[in-house]
């Protein structure tokens, strides 16, 4: 999703000598809405969601879309794991071509819209697919609008990830989560100095022992049920032990090793809607391949072994409605939307 000083931009380069990582957070403002209020109305067929499973911030609209049933009304490219200095790349299409958009680079969208466009090249993108342009990239807001301005196109028994009840907490811890975690592991990951490191390192390491509290006292991070907040925290933590703990130098301790948020993962992982979405060889060759200022050699690791997250959990001992009232888990992915076996350990051949 990110920008120019992003590590999953197009630029190549992420550590800066003697800097604190920053995130550009200036995105294609524009939103689809349902009401009128903006130029491109909710309209089932219209828009392709373009992710690649390897980024966190792509992870969630995908996890959102599963949820929700979106699927039939807003269909979705998959960019490859790794991609050059101009942008992700739809290479695991025949011909190197996404087979709706036809085209062969994600950049292609943005410059059907803004031939000049000066920032990164990003994921999670809704593009609109008669003009083949770029509607948005703001991954802050994909998510909250699927959840509110799609609702036509819910499936019978989709939770309500953003109940208005809850809607000020939730963005309030969100807007936490996304500073201290979701961004904290990068900030330590991509300090320019050993002082910015450590700065990154204590901040990330103090809000995940929160988290670990927080989640002591109910299953999910809002209570019960499964929230936009669950949606947007699963995606780093599932991606911790396998890359932050060791390629971002986020080493204090490895989630497995903390009950509260170890057993929380295992227990989305293992709920229809999350762990399906989530590819470990991708995600791995993102970060290892093309992040060449952490991992020169661009060698991928082998390991973790990802089969402890299928694992037992404890999370049954809190009260417990997933789905929230009336609600209903996910049909299987689509069958041109399943995670290839060997990348994930759900199938019994996955490592």
């Amino acid at each position: 999703m990110e920008m120019e000083k992003d590590p999953h931009d197009q630029t190549g380069s992420y550590v800066h000598a003697g800097e604190a990582f920053d995130r550009d957070m200036n995105y294609i403002p524009d939103r689809i809405t349902s009401d009128g209020s903006s130029p491109w109305p909710v309209e089932a067929g219209r828009y392709r969601l373009a992710v690649s499973r390897a980024c966190p911030w792509a992870n969630r609209t995908i996890i959102s879309r599963r949820l929700l049933g979106l699927e039939d009304a807003i269909s979705m490219a998959i960019a490859g794991p790794t991609h050059d200095k101009r942008s992700w790349t739809f290479d695991l299409d025949p011909g190197g071509k996404d087979p709706v958009l036809g085209i062969e680079r994600l950049q292609q969208a943005y410059f059907a819209r803004y031939p000049d466009y000066p920032r990164g090249i990003t994921v999670p993108a809704m593009v609109d697919v008669p003009t083949g342009g770029v509607v948005t990239n703001d991954f802050n807001r994909i998510t909250l609008d699927f959840a509110t301005q799609w609702t036509d196109f819910h499936r019978e028994g989709a939770p309500d990830l953003y109940p208005e009840g809850q809607r000020g907490e939730i963005d309030e811890l969100n807007h936490w989560v996304l500073h201290h975690v979701n961004n904290g592991v990068y900030k330590t990951g991509f300090a320019g100095s050993q002082e910015t490191y450590e700065k990154a390192y204590t901040d990330l390491w103090e809000s995940l022992d929160a988290l670990e509290d927080r989640l002591s006292r109910s299953r999910y991070l809002m209570g019960p049920a499964i929230t936009e907040a669950d949606v947007r925290l699963f995606p780093t933590l599932v991606r911790f032990d396998p890359v932050y703990h060791s390629h971002f130098k986020a080493n204090r301790q490895p989630l497995a090793s903390m009950p509260n948020l170890w057993n929380y993962t295992k227990d989305l992982f293992q709920t229809p809607g999350f762990g399906d979405t989530v590819d470990f060889q991708h995600i791995k060759e993102h970060y290892y391949v093309v992040q060449t200022d952490l991992n020169p050699t661009q060698i991928v690791p082998l390991g973790p072994d990802t089969s402890i997250f299928l694992e037992p959990h404890d999370r049954d001992r809190f009260d417990t409605d997933t789905w929230g009232p009336g609600g209903t888990a996910p049909l299987p992915p689509k069958a041109d939307e399943v995670v290839d076996p060997a990348h994930t350990p759900l199938h019994p051949t996955g490592r």
